[in-house]
């Protein structure tokens, strides 16, 4: 593993420019497959795409795995597919005849112990130097010339009864590697994975993918599951539908009993739900996706000045009403008195977040103004979210709301 850390933004290229030279010079290199990684922001997830496949069936699970990653890897848009399953090798193994050791009172702890001699060396013990964080092995091992698979048989063990070489009573040989067998609630478990193109959404082929997989008819005792990003977006998402709907439920008991009104309480909320079509209105005007948890988050944030809004006009209503006014009288002074609130609220929060929604970057202090900062790229879908849904419920606040208010009075009396 190569780690890079980059140079400050303002100083460089875009890191996309950066990665894709990499990938460019690192392509033609023989026998070695590369893979690029991002340093992720939140917890690790893996990588893009992961199918898991689970059975009991373990020639079953061999054959659905290579058969996942064949059709992956035909698929456009997907990059470094790779399986869960243990790289095939040779490895050397070193057996020991324990009756013969025992002769010349040796065992396999101190067998073990001459052949690191060999390998990674005989630790003795760890040193912390002044002023490290973590502790260093000290390590005995025999010089380069002399470490070497054929030197362990060469190698001469202390024993009781003198000097005795190993090939007395130890066989060493090649044999196959031995995997890493992964299990999960009792079932063999295989996850095929792959990473998505950077100009291809994460959520498109996933979709593509379970399209594929309800054509295809699944044998009896093998479970396919989809992991990673995806699963961790319809986690957020199932957890920021709960939180909007409570939030909608708290306020729906709030409103209720200070108008002592469905009617007013369902208008209010009904512009709470009709202000997300602003939200896709604007994602769709900007070219961006939708995030789950930003646009989610922003679509929350959106319902609290939603709410403000239609409260200050149906209460200003509601009090024209107590006054005796007539219905449409009352409805045109609600309109006329309460546009100027309204009006200051969504200019002021629409210019405090248009310099998130271009990506501008103000430092005060250094006296500059940068476009495409890292600190705004975080803050975009949000604040998207929260200038386009906040316009268009602006219209709803003082043409839908009026009218439904002069409707619902008609019918009420």
């Amino acid at each position: 593993m190569i780690q890079l850390e980059f140079d400050d933004w303002n100083r460089r290229r875009p890191a996309k420019e950066i990665l894709s030279e990499i990938e460019r010079r690192t392509s033609g290199i023989a026998g070695v497959i590369l893979e690029q990684q991002i340093m992720e922001g939140g917890p690790p997830t893996g990588k893009d795409i992961q199918i898991e496949l689970t059975s009991y069936n373990s020639a079953l699970l061999e054959e659905a795995a290579n058969f996942v990653r064949e059709h992956l890897e035909r698929t456009p848009g997907l990059r470094d597919v790779d399986d869960s399953r243990p790289v095939a090798g040779v490895e050397w193994q070193v057996r020991v005849d324990r009756a013969e050791a025992a002769r010349f009172g040796a065992d396999v702890r101190t067998v073990g112990n001459y052949v690191q001699f060999v390998t990674n060396g005989l630790l003795l013990g760890t040193y912390r130097p002044e002023g490290a964080e973590d502790e260093v092995d000290i390590r005995v091992r025999f010089p380069n010339e002399f470490r070497h698979i054929d030197k362990i048989a060469q190698l001469r063990l202390a024993t009781p009864v003198g000097l005795v070489s190993l090939e007395q009573f130890v066989q060493q040989g090649p044999a196959p590697k031995i995997g890493r067998i992964e299990r999960m609630d009792g079932y063999r478990v295989v996850t095929v994975s792959a990473n998505v193109d950077g100009d291809v959404l994460t959520d498109t082929k996933v979709r593509e993918l379970k399209e594929w997989q309800e054509s295809l008819v699944i044998p009896d005792g093998l479970r396919v599951r989809f992991r990673g990003e995806d699963e961790e977006q319809r986690m957020a998402m199932d957890f920021l539908t709960k939180a909007f709907v409570v939030a909608l439920f708290v306020m729906a008991i709030i409103l209720v009993t200070q108008f002592n009104s469905f009617y007013h309480a369902f208008l209010i909320l009904t512009a709470v739900i009709f202000s997300t079509v602003g939200v896709f209105l604007g994602l769709l005007l900007t070219g961006q996706p939708f995030g789950v948890v930003m646009n989610g988050i922003g679509v929350i944030a959106l319902a609290g000045i939603v709410v403000n809004n239609n409260i200050v006009l149906i209460d200003t209503f509601v009090h024209h009403r107590r006054a005796g006014q007539p219905l449409l009288e009352a409805v045109l002074r609600t309109g006329a008195q309460r546009l100027r609130p309204v009006m200051l609220t969504t200019i002021t929060t629409v210019l405090g977040l248009l310099p998130m929604v271009f990506k501008l970057n103000f430092d005060f202090i250094g006296r500059s103004v940068s476009y495409g900062a890292p600190s705004t790229q975080w803050w975009v879908q949000l604040s998207t979210s929260v200038v386009f849904g906040l316009l268009f419920s602006t219209l709803l606040t003082l043409v839908l709301t009026p009218a439904l208010l002069m409707l619902g009075g008609k019918r009420i009396r």
